[in-house]
């Protein structure tokens, strides 16, 4: 029985550790192409969350899930324009100071519009309940999520490495001089980079609303556990993000089962021995900033 509780708990430390991808996947494409380290990405998570509870009161859950990352996206477009785009070639530490405070206003906003309490957000009545596979009890709406993560997960993957965007979006991560050499532009795909990287945490904010708290910090409480996959797997890494994402919701889920209290510090350990071994992550690259 202990072997087969511990799968259970694997199980739901991969469907965590698919929570915490969609959001460190979208932070590290924005990195890796601006060289912006984004604190504000935690912002578009709980918009994402906030919106999706109110379209689920008149659309249903499923029109919420498609509706709600394509909103956060187009708020992607106006922040990356108005915004972002300021400060693709100036002092990093700008933009940290920029992005934290758009990440704090949207956190006010958030309050003045729904409040400071936590909302519910209901879970669709067909998904609720387990599904039984042997000895194995699993919930039926964490395999759906861990199921839609790997959609997304493919769809990202052939975007970035089978398309003519992705191709310009590779080369400006690894050789971003020799790509304007070629007179290709790199800002304009940013706004493209930024829609994406905005939109997925949005949706994670969707699926993730029924089994966690909405409330307006959950932006920021999302943001300690994105970086901490994103230095582990390696900045500019696709992989290295999923594979850190991955093992990072195992180690957690786990832990936290085990030993509640050691929960939050499982994933600082592993960073600490993952950074001793490879100060650039599992599978981290060299990174350039582009002009």
């Amino acid at each position: 029985m202990q072997i087969v509780f511990l799968i259970e708990q694997i199980v739901n430390g991969l469907v965590l550790g698919g929570y915490y991808l969609l959001i460190a996947l979208g932070l590290s494409l924005i990195f890796s192409v601006g060289g912006i380290v984004n604190l504000s990405h935690g912002a578009f998570y709980a918009v994402g969350a906030y919106i999706s509870v109110e379209v689920t009161k008149y659309l249903g859950f499923v029109p919420a899930v498609v509706v709600t990352p394509v909103a956060v996206g187009i708020l992607g477009i106006f922040f990356e324009r108005h915004i972002l785009r300021r400060f693709y070639a100036a002092d990093p530490i700008l933009s940290l100071l920029v992005t934290f405070g758009f990440a704090m206003i949207g956190e006010q906003l958030l309050r003045i519009i729904w409040g400071a309490a936590p909302i519910p957000a209901s879970m669709p009545s067909m998904l609720k309940g387990p599904v039984i596979i042997g000895d194995f009890l699993f919930s039926q709406y964490r395999l759906l999520l861990l199921a839609v993560v790997a959609v997304v997960l493919a769809g990202i993957w052939y975007l970035l490495n089978k398309t003519s965007f992705g191709r310009v979006v590779r080369a400006g991560i690894q050789q971003p001089d020799m790509v304007a050499a070629l007179g290709i532009r790199l800002k304009p795909y940013m706004t493209s980079v930024v829609i994406l990287g905005v939109g997925m945490a949005g949706l994670g904010g969707a699926l993730f609303a029924p089994i966690s708290v909405v409330h307006p910090a959950m932006g920021v409480e999302i943001m300690a556990v994105a970086f901490v996959v994103v230095i582990i797997g390696g900045l500019g890494s696709f992989w290295g993000v999923v594979l850190a994402a991955l093992l990072v919701g195992v180690v957690r889920g786990v832990t936290i089962h085990f030993v509640p209290a050691a929960g939050e510090a499982s994933m600082y350990v592993l960073m600490f021995a993952v950074l001793l071994a490879r100060p650039r992550g599992l599978l981290g690259e060299r990174i350039e900033k582009f002009e």
